[in-house]
C-alpha cells in the first residue's frame, strides 16, 4: 500500500520509519534541500549556528521518550552534554545576600534547593513545596507516552491510571499556578523577582518549569554534540535504511482529492504522485487552506485559522555570531535586564536580552572561537513576513538595524568582541516560513496558555476528507520535538490499525 507524506521534518520522518517497517510503501516530499524542518542548524563559514535542540527529552535509559528516540536512531552512539545550570537569570531591582542580580536555575534538584534555601532560609517552607512535586514527578514515566496508552481498551486504561493517582494529586494542584503567583509565596524579593523572570518576564504554567526541572534532575535532558542538524540526519538514515525514499526541492503544491478521498499529491512542474494514504506532516495553515483549499474544514477549524482559540507560538528573531575568542568562562546562556529599552523596527520593545554560548559543543566552532546566539521572541510576524515580501532593501535594513544595537549590547557584556566578529546570520520569521513553510513563521505550532490541560486542538482527521491523517507539532499546544516524535508515531499506528496491519517498531 503507498503513502506520500508531505515533509520531512522529524514529524514526518518518524510516520515514514513505522509505517516502513510496518509493511507500507512510502516516499516523503520535502519542499526544503535538506530533512529536520524546524529541528536545524546551518553552517556559515567556520561556524555552525543552531536553532532548536538545546536539549533533548529523555537523553538517557529508562524513560519513554529514549525508547522512542531509540527506535528512531541509536541512542548510545549519540554524545550528550548535560548542563549544571539551566539559565542564569539578572534581576533588576533586588539583590541576594552576596550581593549579586544573578538567580542559577541549578539542573541537580538537591543543589537547587540548597541553593534557594541559602539565599532565602525564610522561605524554607516554600522552597521546599517548590521542589516536593519534581521528586514526586520522578516517581513516574508519563502513561500517554509510556504505554501508548490511549490505544488500550478502557478498562485496560483506567487500571493503568490507577497507578498515577500519586502524580495527579500533584499535577492538579500545579495545573493552574504560574510561576507568577508561585512568585508571590517568597518572602524574599529578590526570589519573587527571580521568578517571575524565569521565562524573560513571561507568565508560565508551572508544569512547564517543574516538569523539565525533575528530568534534567536526573540527566534525561541533555544537549546532543553537534547540533540539531546532525540528530535530524541520523533520523533520515534510519528512515532511508527502511526503505523510504525523500524527495527534496519538491514543494507540494496541492493534495489532490475525489469524491472526499485524498488520492495523492501534486507537486512543482505539475508532476502528479498518486498513492492510497496521504499524510501531511507539513505546517497546518497550509495543508489545510492551501493544500487542500480549505475543502475540509469545520466551524472549529475556521476559529483556529482567525485565532479565536488558541494563539500561534510567538516566532523567533535569531540573531547569530561567529566570535574568534574563547568565551569558556561566560555562562553557556543566561538573560539580563537592559539599562536603555531595545525597540525592534517591528515595533516590539524588548527590555531584556538573551545570550546563548554554546563554549560547550566543539563541534559548531574551531579551536579558540565561540557561536553566540541571541534570540527575541516577536508576535509582529507579519511586519517581517510583508516587508520581505514587498521591499526587499527594507527588509535588509531592518535586519542590519537591529543587528547593529545587538552587537553594541553584546560588546558590553562578553568583553570588547565587536572587532572580532568573523561571521553574522539573521534569521527572521520571514526566513522560518520560507524555510519550513511554518504559519506566521511560529516556531512551535500553537502556543500552551495557563491551562496545561489544554484541549489539542488539531486531530489526525479532518472533516470530510477519507485516506487522509495530519501529524505534526501542530498536534498539541507547545509543541516541539517530543510531541513531533510522539505524534509521527501514533499517526502511523492509527494507519496500522485502520488497515489491520501490524505495527512494528523495530
Amino acid at each position: 500500500m503507498k503513502i506520500n507524506i508531505i515533509g520531512a521534518g522529524i514529524s514526518g520522518l518518524t510516520a515514514g520509519i513505522y509505517l516502513q517497517r510496518s509493511g507500507f510503501d512510502t516516499e516523503i516530499f520535502e519542499k526544503h534541500s535538506i530533512p529536520g524542518g524546524l529541528c536545524t542548524s546551518w553552517k556559515k563559514g567556520e561556524y555552525i549556528f543552531d536553532s532548536c535542540a538545546h536539549w533533548i527529552l529523555g537523553s538517557d535509559k529508562g524513560s519513554s521518550f529514549y525508547k522512542i528516540w531509540n527506535e528512531l536512531l541509536d541512542m548510545e552512539n549519540i554524545e550528550f552534554y548535560n548542563h549544571d545550570i539551566r539559565v542564569e537569570v539578572g534581576v533588576k531591582d533586588n539583590i541576594n545576600k552576596y550581593g549579586s542580580k544573578i538567580f542559577k536555575l541549578y539542573t541537580n534538584l538537591t543543589r537547587l534547593e540548597k541553593y534557594m534555601i541559602d539565599l532565602a532560609p525564610e522561605d524554607t517552607r516554600a522552597i521546599r513545596q517548590f521542589i516536593k512535586p519534581m521528586r514526586i514527578m520522578q516517581k513516574f514515566d508519563l502513561p500517554p507516552i509510556m504505554d501508548d496508552i490511549r490505544f488500550f481498551p478502557s478498562v485496560l486504561r483506567g487500571i493503568k491510571m490507577m497507578r498515577y493517582l500519586e502524580f495527579v494529586y500533584w499535577f492538579m494542584k500545579l495545573k493552574n499556578k504560574t510561576n507568577y503567583t508561585y512568585a508571590k509565596r517568597f518572602k524574599n524579593a529578590f526570589l519573587r523577582e527571580s521568578f517571575e523572570l524565569l521565562y524573560d518576564g513571561d507568565e508560565v504554567n508551572m508544569m512547564v518549569l517543574t516538569l523539565p526541572l525533575s528530568v534534567f534532575d536526573k540527566k534525561s535532558a541533555g544537549y546532543p554534540i553537534g547540533g540539531s542538524m546532525a540528530y535530524a540526519k541520523k533520523i533520515e538514515e534510519t528512515y532511508t535504511a527502511a526503505g523510504g525514499n525523500v524527495h527534496y526541492n519538491t514543494p507540494v503544491k496541492k493534495i489532490l482529492t475525489e469524491d472526499g478521498v485524498a488520492t495523492g499529491l501534486l507537486v512543482r512542474n505539475q508532476v502528479t504522485h498518486l498513492s492510497d494514504i496521504t499524510v501531511s506532516a507539513a505546517d497546518w495553515n497550509f495543508t489545510v487552506f492551501n493544500a487542500l483549499d480549505g475543502q475540509f474544514v469545520n466551524k472549529e477549524m475556521m476559529d483556529l485559522r482567525n485565532l479565536k482559540l488558541n494563539e500561534v507560538f510567538f516566532s523567533v528573531m535569531q540573531f547569530s555570531f561567529g566570535i574568534d575568542k574563547d568565551l569558556s568562562e561566560y555562562p553557556h546562556f543566561f538573560r539580563f535586564p537592559l539599562d536603555n529599552e531595545l525597540v525592534s523596527p517591528d515595533g516590539t520593545v524588548y527590555n531584556r536580552f538573551e545570550i546563548h554560548i554554546y563554549n560547550y559543543d566543539p563541534t559548531v566552532a574551531p579551536k579558540g572561537k565561540t557561536s553566540v546566539t541571541v534570540s527575541f521572541y516577536t508576535k509582529k510576524a507579519d511586519f517581517w513576513i510583508d516587508i520581505r515580501k514587498n521591499n526587499r532593501p527594507g527588509y535588509r535594513a531592518a535586519k542590519d538595524e537591529l543587528t547593529q544595537q545587538i552587537i553594541g549590547i553584546l560588546d558590553q557584556k562578553l568583553g570588547g568582541i565587536k572587532d572580532l566578529i568573523e561571521e553574522i546570520d539573521v534569521a527572521t520569521p520571514a526566513t522560518f516560513l520560507r524555510y519550513t513553510n511554518n504559519w506566521k513563521g511560529s516556531t512551535q505550532g500553537w502556543l500552551n496558555g495557563k491551562n496545561i490541560l489544554e484541549k489539542s486542538p488539531v486531530g489526525f482527521h479532518l472533516p470530510g476528507l477519507k485516506n487522509f491523517y495530519y501529524s505534526s507539532h501542530w498536534n498539541q499546544p507547545g509543541g516541539g520535538l517530543p510531541i513531533a516524535i510522539k505524534t509521527g508515531r501514533d499517526v502511523a499506528k492509527e494507519i496500522c490499525k485502520a488497515h489491520k496491519v501490524k505495527f512494528l517498531s523495530v
